[in-house]
């Protein structure tokens, strides 16, 4: 069963993009990272599918459900954290999680309580009170102490200290393991790498690519560095040439027999060759989105056929 599917999905301001014929297709119980840099259409996607804004074009449903027609239904199964938290000033903030909680018709104080403690949060103190990062901390909570089967989370650790960043991933990494579905926006990639079991790859509105983060590593272009030379050979397919000393290290994606058959004659003491990281991968994209324009419809996504 998929938790998120869009076909064609389409909105536009006016004139202006906001997103373009959108295929994506997230599995129920996946941990699912939508990886963009800030104008990519992360957020607008995220407002459409929760009918925040009204779509100008295609369709969207979320287990199932159409997200126009059976909007008020899907939210109840939705835990949502903005990018950007936005409270009542005067409340304290047990206040907040019990208005969050009442919404839902749920009596959440119990999880709501282990939350707070988890990520270091006074549920005495005022909304006006807080700092940027426990503001934050008080959507997360709102977010999951009804533990809903659908995460969305647009920017979820902006502001966050890294001992609570690390916290917040280990319950979501908990909540994904009793079978619930996390939808994480982010530009972070290390963030995508270490946590998610999926991603794909925005930009200008259009998706670029969605596949395992495992197979997303697997390019053509290999990390190479070497030791005891302080250029790269001169070979075709070299790019992204970082140089430290008598060491070197750049992208390859020509033949590994032309590429050691270059080194032979020079004084290497020593060579590594590994796959690239995500922030690479991601540049890489972004660089040549047109290779992989065929790989963004939903039949494609996972490697398996559309549902």
């Amino acid at each position: 069963m998929t938790a998120i599917l869009t076909k064609q999905l389409t909105k536009f301001y006016g004139k202006h993009r906001g997103i373009a014929e959108l295929d994506l297709c997230v599995r129920d119980g996946d941990f699912f990272g939508f990886i963009g840099p800030n104008g990519a259409g992360k957020s607008t996607t995220i407002r459409t599918l929760l009918g925040l804004l009204s779509p100008t074009g295609g369709t969207a449903e979320i287990f199932g459900k159409d997200i126009c027609a059976d909007k008020k239904e899907i939210l109840f199964e939705i835990g949502y954290l903005p990018s950007e938290t936005m409270f009542y000033q005067g409340l304290r903030v047990r206040d907040i999680l019990r208005f969050s909680a009442d919404l839902r018709r749920k009596d959440c104080r119990k999880e709501a309580a282990r939350l707070c403690e988890r990520l270091e949060l006074d549920m005495s103190r005022k909304i006006s009170e807080l700092s940027l990062g426990n503001r934050k901390k008080a959507g997360i909570v709102c977010a999951l102490q009804h533990k809903p089967r659908l995460y969305v989370l647009d920017e979820p650790t902006s502001g966050l200290d890294p001992l609570i960043q690390r916290e917040f991933y280990t319950i979501l990494k908990e909540r994904n393991e009793e079978g619930a579905t996390v939808f994480l926006s982010s530009h972070i990639l290390s963030e995508v790498q270490r946590y998610c079991s999926h991603a794909a790859i925005i930009r200008d509105g259009r998706l670029l690519v969605s596949d395992s983060v495992e197979r997303l590593g697997h390019t053509a272009a290999k990390r190479v560095s070497v030791c005891g030379i302080c250029s790269p050979p001169d070979l075709d397919g070299i790019r992204d040439i970082k140089k430290g000393g008598s060491s070197v290290s750049f992208l390859y994606s020509g033949s590994p027999k032309k590429l050691l058959a270059a080194l032979a004659p020079l004084s290497v003491s020593d060579i590594t060759i590994a796959e690239p990281d995500l922030e690479e991968i991601f540049l890489h994209y972004y660089e040549q989105p047109e290779s992989y324009a065929a790989k963004t419809s939903a039949k494609e996504i996972h490697g398996q056929e559309e549902v």
